[in-house]
């Protein structure tokens, strides 16, 4: 049990910290042995969100304490006590005491991790699960630190392609809207009591214009519905987010590269399952759960299928149109030379290097194409307001 408790040091000073112990008993013993004498303890009842999942950088750092301790040959239960000790965050604190108390009812440390709400992802529960099965945990621990640092820069290369041009989309469409929708309004009147012939530009601007100004308050409720519809569609239709999963991997300029991703993170995935000796099975229907794209999940359903019927693991991939020849290539040679993880890896690192020179290549290319879109609709907008009135000027002049 996890408790709050007050001691006191040989130099008469209190102490406030949080301890896991089996008892008052217990915890009584422990600071005894770090020469504090317990004043007062208290249980603490913390409650984690089963919803809720340990931030990547906590696992990280998790899995780095575990594997080098469990080299030093410290035993787990003693291990995973300290890191309570020190821990400051409730969340992780309370999984950390409920690990605790299900390695002391009996039950491995994967058991006792699976049965935390939702704290660990698949991937991780099937490697330790796997690395306690073959004596091999602190190897183990320290690929899924290395895959966790990976996918936490992959994580933050993918937010790097969809945010920044998003920011800048936003900037050329607020700056246009402000410009028709406030400036065109004021210079519309004084443009059109001039008495002149209006331009065929400046006609198109007033026209959009006022097609603003009357249906402003529908292209508001529009903007908001249509991307609130299509994120409950997203969440619970699974053939509507496999449309949406198929179609962005077939986009324009960003398809190819959040394809390769998505190939990039199962490659990884399936190699660290496979180099924990998970069956190609096993690890494929694991790696189906945690790709984050329905259109890959279905392929990968195929191959599974597929292997399930005889069929060999090059083959099988070669079936699913999804996969490109480079994976299929690697896997044939990892099949036919026993380190398909090894493959699998090469994989992982060749699309690795190509998405983070392809997202630089973008994010150059995208910066000053959208600045030249706002300077040519600058540039429109300005000429279709003083076009009529240079008009004027020149038959004033003459």
């Amino acid at each position: 049990m996890l408790y709050d408790y007050r001691a006191i040091d040989p130099w008469g000073r209190r102490l406030d910290g949080r301890a896991e112990a089996g008892g008052l008993t217990e915890l009584e013993g422990r600071l005894s042995r770090q020469h504090l004498e317990l004043l007062r303890a208290r249980p603490v009842r913390l409650h984690f969100a089963a919803s809720g999942r340990i931030p990547r950088r906590r696992l990280i750092t998790l899995c780095f304490n575990l594997e080098h301790m469990l080299r030093a040959g410290v035993p787990v239960l003693d291990i995973l006590a300290d890191l309570l000790d020190t821990e400051t965050d409730p969340r992780l604190q309370c999984v950390l005491a409920g690990i605790i108390d299900g390695i002391g009812g009996g039950m491995s440390l994967s058991e006792a991790m699976a049965a935390q709400s939702g704290a660990f992802g698949d991937v991780m529960l099937s490697l330790i699960g796997a690395g306690e099965t073959s004596g091999r945990l602190p190897e183990v621990l320290a690929g899924l630190g290395e895959a966790l640092k990976w996918e936490d820069e992959l994580l933050a290369t993918t937010r790097r392609l969809l945010i920044y041009p998003a920011l800048l989309a936003v900037v050329v469409v607020a700056a246009a809207g402000f410009l028709i929708g406030f400036m065109v309004p004021q210079l519309k009147l004084f443009i059109t009591n001039m008495g002149e012939e209006l331009p065929l530009q400046t006609r198109l601007l007033f026209a959009l214009s006022d097609l603003l100004g009357a249906g402003w308050p529908a292209l508001a409720a529009l903007a908001v519905a249509v991307p609130l519809t299509g994120g409950l569609l997203f969440r619970h239709s699974a053939g509507f987010r496999e449309r949406v999963d198929r179609r962005m991997l077939r986009l324009p300029l960003f398809g190819p590269i959040l394809s390769k991703i998505v190939l990039c993170r199962f490659s990884n995935t399936l190699a660290l399952l496979y180099a924990a000796g998970i069956p190609v099975l096993e690890a494929i229907e694991t790696t189906r759960r945690v790709v984050g794209n329905r259109a890959l999940d279905q392929a990968l359903g195929e191959v599974a299928r597929a292997i399930r019927d005889g069929g060999g693991i090059a083959a099988s991939f070669g079936t699913a149109r999804l996969f490109p020849s480079l994976v299929i290539r690697m896997l044939h040679v990892g099949e036919s030379t026993g380190g398909l993880d090894q493959a699998l890896r090469t994989v992982a690192y060749f699309y690795d290097r190509d998405v983070r020179e392809s997202v630089g290549r973008m994010q150059a290319m995208l910066e000053p194409l959208l600045t030249l879109i706002l300077g040519v609709l600058l540039g429109w907008i300005m000429l279709a307001l003083f076009s009529p009135l240079y008009d004027v000027i020149s038959r004033v002049r003459s």
